[in-house]
């Protein structure tokens, strides 16, 4: 019998499908075909469907066309994997520069989600003592906006190797609006079976049930095993 509220089986599972088939989507698997605008409006309200501290909503997003626009930020991106490349040394280095980390100039579509510290007022319901519960709400949208993509076949890349700094100059963010999340998106190829930063050796993923504590930090759940299950994780 089906828990009062539950969503029906079939559609239950189509949200755990777009969880675990979730990946981030680097260059030279975006094809060029445009995100049909019926398609990014799904999308875009989705994020927007996302909770926030005190209803506070503070996102926005700033949609990236203009190839001039991106080749700033790929610069940017140039510069800072650069510098990161300098905290690897001999096979870790070279497994480093063979990764392709971004898609800036190969995703039909570029967004930057920000995040608008003064929205709401001074008196934030809930963000007295959480100050950066702002920033945790605008990952939510991000998130929401990911596992939506997912179903509509569209992928999505998070490109973290940016100054913020740097990025806000280029997008001509107002003070108190901070860039959180520099997004990639367009059709792909194909989803990864798994996380690639997994396929290509450069991280494993963790046992869940060695995560999983009982009434403080480092005391194993006796059920963790159990917890933890068989089935695949998300990506």
């Amino acid at each position: 019998m089906t828990p009062p509220h539950a969503f029906p089986p079939d559609e239950a599972r189509g949200v755990y499908r777009a969880i675990a088939e979730r990946r981030d989507v680097r260059g030279g698997l975006f094809r060029p075909d445009p995100v049909p605008a019926d398609v990014l409006g799904r999308l875009l309200r989705a994020a927007h469907s996302a909770p926030s501290v005190g209803f506070m909503q503070p996102w926005d997003f700033v949609l990236v066309e203009s190839h001039a626009v991106r080749t700033r930020v790929k610069a940017g991106f140039d510069r800072e994997n650069e510098r990161a490349a300098g905290n690897y040394a001999d096979d870790r280095a070279a497994l480093y520069r063979s990764l392709k980390l971004e898609g800036i100039l190969e995703a039909p579509l570029n967004m930057c989600v920000t995040c608008d510290r003064r929205r709401g007022g001074p008196h934030v319901l809930g963000r007295n003592t959480a100050v950066d519960a702002d920033l945790f709400s605008v990952c939510l949208a991000v998130q929401n906006l990911w596992l939506a993509a997912r179903a509509e076949g569209i992928g999505v890349g998070w490109v973290s190797i940016l100054d913020p700094a740097d990025l806000a100059a280029v997008l001509g963010l107002p003070d108190g609006v901070v860039p959180v999340a520099y997004l990639c998106l367009g059709y792909t190829a194909e989803f990864l079976p798994e996380p690639e930063l997994q396929l290509r050796g450069w991280r494993d993923r963790l046992p869940l049930a060695g995560l999983i504590h009982l009434d403080g930090y480092g005391c194993p759940h006796p059920a963790a095993p159990d917890l933890a299950g068989p089935g695949r994780p998300s990506g």
